[in-house]
């Protein structure tokens, strides 16, 4: 215990080493803060759309109920949905800071109103936020570089090494403490500002321990590589700058290129060109017999064929029915879209396996759930809840039944 305390002294006597620790330490518990606080927010604003989307309901109900039409309750009715951020978001927001956590549907044509909602500015989305995934990621190997880069070589340019190397059984226990010592106070000052924020976020103690595991071994990687460097007897000056060209290599130049190299592998369009295909599909039934569409609308959903024929006027079945179809016009387009994701993403998670960097991001988002997947399961929920609601209207609409205020009361809830 005593050698320990005289190596903490010794490091804390080295002005480089003391800042080095201190602003890990800052930098952790301002991305832990900055992350809290962007969940919080985005919480805050999960919880108003509540009593909003009751008040929206309410005005709505009360006219609706002068005809007690279905369809014009159909039409008109926006129900909320969001996707409820996990306790450990605040540690990797991801995909949650470009990705739309809230949408409201109505029981129209789905796709048009899901690939609206994914519309973001590049630009501002490239830096990312600043969440103590950035700080793991990129910054920490810089300071295991600061801290790391001169421990033999800082001693052999001050003529120490020779004497220390001397030291019969004692050398090797000496290194080994003084790697020990200042990998121990990094993984502190990275894991201490994490546990406190976790605890506040009610994260579960075996999520919070993988996440520490996690941390560990990318400090255990870039000592390591440090280390490796350090046994080349090279100058610290040539330690430092080869480190910080492999840092660079490892955590900027290679994640690129494999990431251009996926996206030109696996080409993936937008979400809009489906949008847009929708929309096409759907603004072409004004133009084609009434009858064509119900055809097709009943080709697929046989259980409203003996719905009452449609009068000659305008009919709130039809147009719900045409919405539907060119849904379903888009479905191989939705089918494809969703496959290139998931496998860009597959790929992603594989590369993870050879660059740390992009292996600690997708562990970090997986286990935060802002990841793709987490994005992907957001979309399936929206689904399966829109579906639901149109079988809803669809009750009503079919059967010619009375829609009045009392059964806005009885619409599918969403469950976030």
């Amino acid at each position: 215990m005593t050698l320990i305390a005289h190596e903490l002294r010794l490091l804390l006597r080295s002005r480089m080493a003391a800042l080095a620790l201190l602003l890990v330490a800052l930098l952790s518990c301002a991305a832990v803060v900055a992350g809290m606080a962007e969940i919080s927010r985005q919480r805050e604003v999960i919880a108003r759309i509540q009593p909003k989307q009751a008040q929206d309901i309410a005005s709505i109900a009360q006219w609706v109920d002068r005809d007690k039409d279905a369809g014009s309750a159909a039409y008109y009715s926006f129900h909320a949905t969001w996707d409820t951020p996990a306790p450990l978001a605040f540690a990797a927001l991801g995909l949650r800071d470009v990705a739309p956590y809230i949408l409201r549907v109505r029981a129209l044509g789905l796709e048009a109103q899901l690939y609206d909602g994914e519309a973001f500015n590049p630009e501002l989305a490239l830096p990312g936020r600043f969440d103590f995934s950035f700080v793991l990621v990129y910054l920490t190997p810089l300071f295991v570089i600061a801290l790391f880069h001169d421990l033999v070589s800082g001693e052999r340019e001050a003529g120490r090494l020779r004497m220390l190397d001397a030291l019969v059984g004692t050398g090797r226990h000496l290194w080994a403490r003084r790697v020990g010592l200042r990998g121990g106070l990094l993984f502190l000052a990275l894991g201490v500002p994490l546990s406190v924020g976790a605890i506040l976020s009610h994260v579960p103690v075996a999520q919070l321990l993988a996440v520490l595991g996690l941390v560990a071994l990318y400090l255990i990687f870039w000592i390591g590589v440090t280390l490796l460097i350090g046994r080349l007897r090279w100058s610290s000056v040539a330690n430092a700058a080869t480190l910080a060209g492999l840092w660079l290599v490892l955590t900027l130049i290679l994640p690129t290129i494999a990431h251009v190299a996926i996206n030109r592998a696996i080409p993936v369009g937008q979400g809009v060109e489906i949008s847009l295909a929708q929309r096409e599909a759907v603004n072409r039934a004004w133009d084609i017999p009434r009858e064509d569409t119900m055809r097709a609308f009943y080709a697929n959903h046989p259980e409203w064929k003996d719905s009452p024929p449609l009068p000659a006027a305008f009919h709130y079945k039809w147009y719900l029915a045409f919405h539907q179809v060119g849904d379903e016009s888009v479905a191989k387009k939705v089918a494809d879209y969703r496959n290139a994701i998931e496998a860009r993403d597959a790929i992603a998670h594989a590369i993870g396996w050879l660059l740390p960097s992009v292996g600690v991001q997708s562990v970090l988002a997986r286990l935060a759930q802002t990841d793709m997947q987490a994005q992907l399961a957001y979309q399936d929920r929206i689904r399966a809840f829109h579906k639901r609601l149109r079988n809803f209207y669809y009750g009503y609409l079919f059967t010619d039944t009375p829609f009045g205020k009392a059964d806005f009361d009885k619409a599918p809830k969403f469950e976030g």
